[in-house]
């Protein structure tokens, strides 16, 4: 196996924890059926990710407004609700973090998919945001995994040689994509079983 000497991290749902049931589990008190109806066709994961690659908030909210206009106070209250969605930190996982970054073997970066328009939120939130040697955000590229040119752009950015990376995710979309250009890659369910997982690269924690 080859040396690992950069660990790539995902932030949402490794890191970080964010849900938008947070919010609309209320809004449709408590009707699962319904709220999951909500985000099957209206305010989409799709749609969604489309922000996260850049496209403005504002905009996406009335795009949606003008289609579906008997739920325009659901939909306004996707982002305008949105800092509400935003849970803690996974701990355990910051934990892993910490150690991995004390032990000053490996670079340690972070690679999201995250609108530039609400990152600045979690910036000021968790603080251990600030202890990666970079972070590349997918709002502030106009692209966003699992499209090529947004690896691409964090290798090179951050002097990165995908076979000696290992990239850490929640979504395995984005890490088979990963694979495909080399880079090592863990699908995220949860820290214990990172830590088992870390230890098949020969990394203990």
């Amino acid at each position: 196996m080859k040396h690992i000497d950069t660990i790539i991290f995902d932030l949402g749902g490794v890191l970080i924890d964010w849900n938008p049931e947070y919010v609309f589990l209320g809004i449709f008190n408590g009707d699962r059926q319904k709220m999951k109806w909500f985000f099957d066709t209206i305010c989409t994961h799709e749609w969604n990710e489309n922000q996260d690659a850049g496209y403005p908030l504002a905009q996406a909210t009335e795009d949606l407004v003008t289609r579906f206009p008997d739920y325009e106070t659901e939909i306004r209250a996707f982002y305008g609700r949105w800092e509400e969605m935003l849970g803690g930190a996974i701990q355990d996982t910051v934990d892993i973090l910490d150690k991995l970054i004390a032990s000053k073997k490996y670079k340690v970066v972070a690679l999201t998919n995250w609108s530039h328009e609400t990152f600045p939120i979690a910036l000021e939130r968790f603080e251990f945001l600030h202890w990666f040697e970079g972070i590349l955000v997918s709002g502030e590229e106009k692209t966003r995994k699992p499209f090529d040119d947004i690896y691409h752009l964090t290798l090179n950015r951050f002097n990165i040689k995908a076979e000696k990376a290992l990239f850490i995710d929640d979504n395995l979309r984005n890490i088979e994509a990963a694979k495909r250009l080399n880079i090592n890659g863990i699908h995220f369910k949860n820290p214990d079983l990172l830590l088992e997982q870390l230890k098949a690269y020969h990394i203990h924690v």
